[in-house]
């Protein structure tokens, strides 16, 4: 499974899902974007948007968005990670 999780360094809810996938020793790859600069910074705003037209934050997305969840919700975190 190829999780990726495009976060802000600044959102409490962004820190509770990478806690999340933490304490449930999930492998993902973390983008923190408002911490990223030029090229790597636009790339990673055009796949939230693709994934999330309103752009907001946490945004999971598990094999090139097969699946995706927006914003922390423990019960759908769960049922995609087949926790």
């Amino acid at each position: 499974m190829n999780i990726t999780l495009y976060a802000l360094s600044t959102c409490g809810w962004c820190r509770r899902t990478k806690a999340f996938l933490q304490d449930h020793k999930v492998n993902y790859q973390l983008f923190e974007v408002d911490l990223l600069q030029g090229e790597e910074k636009e790339e990673a705003r055009r796949q939230v948007a693709r994934f999330n037209p309103r752009m907001s934050f946490p945004t999971l997305v598990i094999n090139d968005g097969e699946k995706v969840v927006v914003g922390y919700d423990e019960e759908r975190l769960r049922e995609v990670l087949g926790l």
